[in-house]
């Protein structure tokens, strides 16, 4: 009897329920609770995922840029709602708390849709009709009034798919213990659960939603969406009264560790002591420490120390009785700055990965329009619902992986989740090399078929080649594979490696990564064009609207290359990483 009701009484640390009460174990968060969480990400992935490979037909068809920029302008909202999730994780975990981030984004993302159906259901917002196939036509790009309406839209939606991504693993995550086996297992599961969410949402995005974008109209598209985000707040919503919630900071762990680096730089002519002993840290039995996170010294990056070296009495820093934090930092804080920087490498190596995958977003978009979509006499599949190959394929190889290959490596290795974070991210690194390598390959065989054909000036949609669009299955596959072993794998990563206070704000290095991604795609075209616009006659590997004169070939196989390169950079920084001593 006693054991039950101590089972019962069992408090989680550091979580509280919704109306601030410490959170008990058997009554707030776990498995069944994160469900709704993953569900409310299905639906905003339903209303979202089709607009990441689909807007390039709108930007293009609707909106009359250039192919090139049209690209440009997909991949610069996609880095902006990748970039932001840094300074949405600050105010996470810092002011609003994850929760509460979580309703407000969702909300943003749902008026962002909003208006986004207005200007399409409206011809008055929105340049004439017109073909920018036909080289005799003189389309209107828009402009004004109108643009700034249409990026309003798409940057509201992309602030609110920023707090998500900051805020909703976190949370969930959140719902787990650590330190406990069986919860530290479920929250592996729980991260392999977010990519199920996410492909479950995205079939029905590239089915449903682009299917209604391309015959029945965008506003009907968008409107659709409008609902599917309006589901996703209802269910998040549904759960509030279960979930744990993380405890606000008081302070912010970002302005920590930046405290770090400015008093290491201040002291780097002191001489560190001999003895890590002698550097400054609370006393854990004094000075109100009970609630605080402590950190046993390491020897990485030792210039670092010089934060913790005290060099006079506390209360001559400043003038004050408090420690001037700029000019003394604990052992603790000096170690959360370490681990942070000890990342770094980790995250750059990822960068080139997601220039990659941004390609199969622009370009390979384009290749499907230009070729034979047809699946029956009577039925085509729309060109911006190829991804639904990869997205379909990881609903079936997802489940199998948590429930069939973990357990099995996790016998071998004895690791909670089979094999490392790194391990599982290098894999996908070097698929990505694999990927591009066969995305040309794909290329050289349409463009050839064109060239034969003498279709090179056919029309897209219209004037289709005689190649099945299923031949972009290939790299779509790999595609696949790749972004779940590295996506899930750095989300694991940054996660379980950061410190407490910066567990939002990590798992935004994976959404950083991506955003430095899609920027770099969108310089990475601008500099292959002008570096070859004097030795083409289309002006540049990639320029113009007519893909079948373009180097799209050449362009893959150089980003084939550039990803050996930095899968090979990644095998000696992985080599390199020390894990956290709870991880080892």
């Amino acid at each position: 009897m006693n054991l039950s009701l101590e089972k019962e009484t069992e408090f989680v640390e550091g979580k509280v329920d919704w109306k601030g009460r410490q959170a008990l174990k058997h009554k707030h968060g776990g498995m069944r609770v994160s469900l709704l969480i993953l569900g409310a990400l299905g639906f905003e992935n339903m209303a979202t995922f089709a607009l990441a490979v689909n807007l390039v037909t709108y930007f293009n068809g609707v909106m009359h840029f250039e192919l090139a920029d049209a690209a440009n302008q997909l991949t610069n909202f996609l880095g902006t709602s990748y970039i932001l999730p840094i300074l949405a994780a600050i105010l996470a975990d810092t002011f609003i708390g994850r929760c509460k981030t979580v309703l407000i984004s969702l909300s943003v993302e749902f008026l962002g849709l909003a208006l986004l159906t207005v200007q399409a259901h409206y011809p008055k917002l929105r340049p004439p009709s017109c073909n920018v196939f036909d080289p005799t036509s003189h389309c209107k790009k828009i402009s004004g009034r109108n643009a700034a309406l249409l990026f309003l839209g798409l940057y509201l939606l992309a602030a609110g798919s920023a707090g998500m991504r900051a805020s909703l693993p976190a949370h969930g995550a959140d719902q787990f213990d650590h330190r406990d086996s069986t919860e530290a297992r479920q929250m592996s599961s729980f991260f392999n659960g977010i990519m199920l969410s996410v492909c479950t949402g995205g079939v029905v995005s590239l089915t449903l939603v682009v299917w209604i974008q391309d015959n029945k109209g965008w506003d009907l598209g968008f409107g659709l969406s409008s609902i599917a985000m309006i589901l996703a707040i209802i269910v998040f919503a549904v759960g509030l009264l279960q979930y744990r919630i993380q405890i606000v900071q008081k302070s912010s762990a970002i302005i920590e560790i930046i405290q770090v680096y400015v008093a290491a730089i201040s002291k780097r002519d002191l001489q560190l002591p001999e003895d890590p002993t002698e550097l400054y840290e609370l006393d854990k039995d004094r000075e109100g420490a009970s609630e605080a996170e402590f950190l046993p010294h390491t020897d990485n990056f030792r210039f670092l120390d010089k934060a913790a070296i005290q060099t006079t009495s506390p209360e001559q820093f400043g003038g004050a009785k408090v420690l001037n934090r700029w000019a003394l930092c604990r052992v603790t804080q000096v170690e959360n700055a370490k681990i942070i920087i000890g990342m770094v490498p980790i995250f750059c190596c990822t960068i080139i990965m997601t220039l990659c995958l941004a390609q199969l977003l622009t370009f390979s978009i384009q290749q499907g329009q230009t070729m034979d979509t047809s699946i029956t006499n009577s039925f085509h599949i729309p060109p911006a619902s190829l991804p639904i190959i990869p997205t379909a394929l990881m609903i079936v190889i997802i489940p199998v992986y948590d429930r069939v290959f973990v357990p099995f490596a996790r016998k071998l290795t004895d690791h909670p989740a089979g094999i490392t974070h790194l391990q599982r991210i290098g894999v996908g690194l070097v698929l990505s090399s694999v990927l591009m390598a066969v995305a040309a390959a794909v290329e050289v065989k349409r463009k050839a078929v064109a060239r034969n054909r003498h279709m090179l000036n056919a029309l897209p949609m219209l004037q289709p080649l005689p190649i099945s669009a299923f031949w972009l299955s290939f790299q779509y596959v790999i595609y696949g594979v790749a972004d779940m072993f590295t996506n899930v794998g750095l989300l694991e990563f940054f996660y379980s490696e950061a410190p407490n206070g910066l567990k939002s704000v990590s798992t935004c290095f994976l959404w950083s990564s991506k955003a430095l991604g899609y920027f770099f795609s969108t310089i990475m075209v601008n500099i292959v064009n002008r570096a070859t616009k004097g030795i083409t006659r289309s002006g540049g590997w990639l320029a113009g609207n007519n893909i079948n004169e373009n180097h799209l070939n050449l362009y893959y196989l150089l980003l084939s290359m550039l990803s050996l390169i930095n899968f090979s950079v990644y095998l000696i920084v992985a080599r390199r990483y020390k894990y956290r001593l709870s991880h080892q």
